[in-house]
């Protein structure tokens, strides 16, 4: 079912305005007729429908809920508590049910003690100026943290170990000791959840980074035995003498497995995703410690242990499902669907189950922001489906406390902690939500904002039908139908949001005050959106490049990934990591699936070979030199990728990330290749100068970005290709800097002979409306329910081209500025200003700010932003946003909300994980 809205355009200016006038928040009345969809999932029946965003902003509350980043509108059903200290990567209910333990990240924080009588944060535990509790160090696992058994003890795992609480007979912590586990060789611990024996002497972790489960003396810390178990071991439940564990990577490989690397090791993985295939849950018989432990297969990707009743409940991440595991014949006996929307069989991800007294089994859907209700008797028979009601965002653990049901939120109400009228994507919540359980027919009748919330109705995915003569359109309503587009080319850039590039441009909704990169930096982005379009209501979901690729490459961030956020140690880019791939694979995966070509330009690859001597001056020199005589390149790099579908269709000339090395020398490998080959259906490129941090100032490397931009827009529009080619450049996220609307807005272009003109387009779009987009282009089946919910971006197109094609704009911003020592063919020498626009930022610094800023030239030195073993986004983002901001503006003014200038170590939110923690 789908609501249409009627397009208002307003002429202004050169511009055509979709939609309506900004600063209008009121909702349109909608046109057209609602159908209702009915689903069926394990008997239950739910009713559903849907509408469209229309020009809604994030974090404006409608009808619907308040809008969120990533397609979604939430509106939890009880009562919400939000913590704005950071995203809950797990939870624990005290053993008197008075408190919950919950760890965090992403705020400076490692751990909030919640007291559930009050409804109120009691405590703070991190390495920060508002922690009440100061511990060296917030990295934080995926599970836990763990309450002993008598309630006066907290174990709290972390990279290498735990570290150990008293708890206060107020329910606050104390006296922080840390039990270490060792690393072996590169594999650190990374301990997973912990469990006590029934008389709390005795702590079993799972130790995820070494793939066994140990034995610790509780009072000493001493490690007492170690079992090898299967990959990725991540949750603990004990039964009696038998102690059962989620292994996420399932069983160890065989010979002749086809596998794939994760934190070294190699697990058994599909030979063209990359993605894994087996999961399992070892079982430990503590009355035979000596016996090897058993293995029981389950779905893939299995999380979240709970036992009750003689039953194991395991949910299967990948798989969309949950394993009932009879306990005394270790065997499976039934395994429950959760997948609520018959249009798509993933991407719902459930994640913790709780079971209650009266026989609800309680399922949270993370990627569907809910919780499945059946009815369950005994593991034999059947449950039956309820209903869903609907959480926060991104339900991760949930527990029965009385007759409470209480759920913790990762992501809570989205990026919206802010002090200032900015935001940025680290002002990251979470939530607490709490509700009495209802009747089964108030949860049916929930189901239904469930469905309107996520986008969900009949008919979002529909197969052409085969009949010939079709008449060709841009976006065709059905997957397979004709398109007048035959290649599409996606290059995606790194970390701007709408404001830091567009703030300036007065069509659009934009904030000058906050514009960083503005018309004489980026005129190639400025003259595109004057061309073919503004978009300033688009947004990026991702909070670092983590993140972002994900969102790009497979319409989702997995909840692998998701979950390992607060310890990136195990995996931060997930290109060489199985758990980091959705079993329904990528959009390349998927664009081979449908019979269609596919070259990439470096992204999504992991590995990278330079030659000596290609330093950024060098590769410079050497771009020049390649225009100037056609000749290759003088330094030969090679980039490549574990994924088999991926490096199969990878151009390895053209270098992954890594900011020493210049957009334009990109530009170049990728341009030899489009004139000798031609372009494929599917063309992927990263152009990533525009993250900054190498060896130019920030503003240089964004106009080298900006310049690669325009000229392989110009090549495009001038050859025989144009005619039935679309770009679509979008960042990958939106961290490194602020928006008045939301740090996760950020610019988009979509440029194509068949795409509007001069238009500015306030519509709601999203990465995942824009992947969905080109799959609705190339006939791609989508991947998951995320993208199978998206509405594509037609009115972005029109059926009336315009084929006039696009001429690149010379650099107004030098290319070589800041640089200590310049190339050996000398600086650049950039086109004149546009005098009525902002100036390009200075690179000269002030006397009175001459000492902070040597200080942030030795913290840049530091960053591992260049080289072979560059890593996007791998700063301290508060550091990173800071500087990016101080350079843009000549270091004459403090950021936005603060008054003076900081040096690295005093910035306000520097506390924020750094590189070996969260991207």
């Amino acid at each position: 079912m789908q609501v249409t809205r009627r397009r208002r355009r307003v002429e202004k200016g050169p511009f055509v305005l979709l939609g309506r006038h900004r600063g209008h928040r009121k909702r349109l009345a909608t046109a057209g007729t609602v159908t209702v969809a009915l689903v069926a999932v394990g008997g239950g029946v739910g009713f559903a429908q849907t509408t469209q965003f229309g020009t809604d902003q994030v974090g404006q509350t409608t009808d619907n809920g308040q809008v969120v980043s990533d397609d979604q509108y939430i509106a939890p059903y009880g009562d919400r508590m939000v913590i704005n200290n950071g995203k809950i990567m797990s939870s624990t209910v005290s053993p008197d049910g008075s408190h919950l333990a919950a760890s965090i990240t992403d705020g400076g924080e490692a751990l909030s003690i919640v007291d559930l009588k009050t409804w109120k944060v009691q405590q703070l535990v991190g390495n920060n100026a508002a922690a009440n509790l100061r511990i060296p160090g917030n990295d934080v696992g995926q599970e836990g943290p763990t309450y002993s058994p008598d309630g006066k003890s907290l174990w709290l795992g972390q990279t290498d170990g735990y570290r150990k609480f008293t708890v206060n007979p107020d329910g606050t912590l104390a006296n922080p000791v840390f039990v270490s586990i060792p690393a072996d060789g590169a594999k650190h611990a990374l301990v997973g959840a912990a469990v006590f024996s029934a008389d709390g002497s005795t702590v079993y972790s799972a130790v995820n980074g070494q793939n066994r489960v140990v034995a610790i003396d509780a009072a000493t810390g001493v490690i007492k035995q170690s079992w090898a178990v299967g990959n990725a071991p991540r949750a603990l439940a004990q039964v009696g003498h038998k102690l059962y564990i989620s292994n996420e990577g399932g069983r160890p490989a065989a010979s002749g497995d086809t596998t794939l690397n994760s934190y070294n090791t190699q697990v058994p993985a599909d030979p063209n995703t990359g993605a894994t295939t087996t999961g399992t849950v070892s079982v430990i018989d503590l009355a035979n410690p000596a016996a090897a432990p058993a293995s029981i297969d389950v779905g893939l990707h299995p999380t979240a242990l709970y036992a009750k009743n003689g039953a194991l409940f395991v949910t299967n991440t990948a798989t969309n499902d949950v394993s009932v595991i009879d306990t005394a014949k270790d065997k499976v006996v039934q395994t429950i669907a959760t997948q609520p929307w018959p249009e798509a069989s993933v991407g719902y991800e459930p994640n913790a189950v709780t079971l209650t007294d009266d026989g609800h089994l309680l399922v949270t859907l993370g990627r569907a922001n809910a919780v499945a209700v059946y009815r369950y008797t005994n593991p034999l028979a059947p449950v039956s489906y309820v209903g869903l009601l609907p959480t926060d965002y991104f339900p991760a653990e949930i527990a029965t406390v009385g007759n409470q049901i209480v759920v913790s939120n990762t992501r809570g109400i989205d990026a919206r902690r802010s002090t200032t009228n900015v935001h940025g994507t680290h002002d990251t919540t979470s939530s607490l939500t709490h509700f009495t359980l209802p009747s089964d027919d108030v949860i049916k009748g929930e189901t239904g904002k469930v469905f309107t919330q996520n986008g969900w109705h009949g008919g979002s995915v529909s197969l052409a039908d085969g009949s010939g003569n079709k008449q060709p359109v841009p976006v065709p309503v059905k997957l397979g139908d004709p398109s007048t587009i035959k290649h599409v080319f996606l290059i995606v850039k790194e970390n701007r949001t709408y404001d830091q590039l567009y703030g300036d441009m007065t069509q659009g909704n934009g904030d000058p005050s906050l514009a960083q990169y503005g018309e004489n930096v980026t005129p190639n982005q400025h003259a595109l959106a004057q061309q073919f379009g503004l978009y300033d209501n688009t947004y990026d979901i991702g909070t670092n490049s983590a993140e972002g690729h994900n969102w790009l490459m497979q319409a989702d961030n997995p909840e692998y990934t998701e979950s390992s956020a607060g310890e990136y140690t195990r995996s931060y880019d997930t290109e060489d990591d199985a758990l980091g791939h959705q079993k329904s694979g990528f959009i390349w995966s998927g664009a081979q699936a449908a019979g269609k070509s596919v070259r990439d330009f470096g992204e999504f690859q992991q590995f990278l070979t330079k030659p000596a001597g290609a330093s950024w001056q060098n590769l410079y020199c050497d771009t020049k030199n390649m225009q100037a005589t056609g000749k290759d390149s003088a330094y030969p790099m090679v980039s490549s990728s574990p994924i088999p579908s991926l490096n199969n269709v990878s151009v390895h000339a053209y270098p992954k990330f890594d900011t020493s090395v210049p957009d334009i020398y990109r530009e170049q490998i990728w341009k030899r290749d489009f004139e000798k080959n031609g372009p494929a259906n599917l063309n992927m490129l990263w152009l990533s100068s525009d993250h900054t941090g190498g060896p130019p100032s920030g503003a240089a490397q964004v106009a080298d970005n900006d310049l690669a931009t325009g000229q392989i827009v110009d090549e495009i529009s001038h050859s025989p290709y144009w005619k039935d080619s679309a770009i679509f450049v979008l960042e990958d996220d939106s961290q490194a800097g602020s928006d008045h609307v939301d740090g996760h807005r950020a610019p988009v272009q979509i440029i194509s002979p068949w795409a509007q003109h001069g238009v500015v387009d306030n519509h709601y779009y999203s990465q995942i409306t824009a992947v969905r987009t080109i799959e609705q282009i190339l006939g791609v089946k989508p991947m998951n329910q995320k993208d199978s919910a998206a509405t594509p971006m037609r009115g972005a197109f029109t059926q009336n081209p315009d084929f006039t094609p696009y001429t690149a704009q010379p650099n107004r911003t030098s290319l070589t500025a800041g640089l200590t020592t310049l190339p050996s063919c000398g600086a650049d020498t950039p086109a004149p200003q546009n005098p009525a626009a902002a100036p390009a930022p200075s690179t000269t610094v002030p006397a009175s700010e001459q000492a902070v800023a040597a200080k942030w030239d030795a913290w840049k030195a530091q960053q591992p932003l260049t080289g072979p073993d560059a890593r996007a986004d791998a700063t301290n983002p508060a550091q990173m946003n800071h500087f990016t901001w101080y350079e843009a503006h000549g270091w004459t003014q403090p950021y936005p909300g603060e008054n003076k200038i900081y040096a690295p170590d005093k910035v306000p939110g520097a506390y924020i994980p750094s590189s070996e923690n969260d991207g």
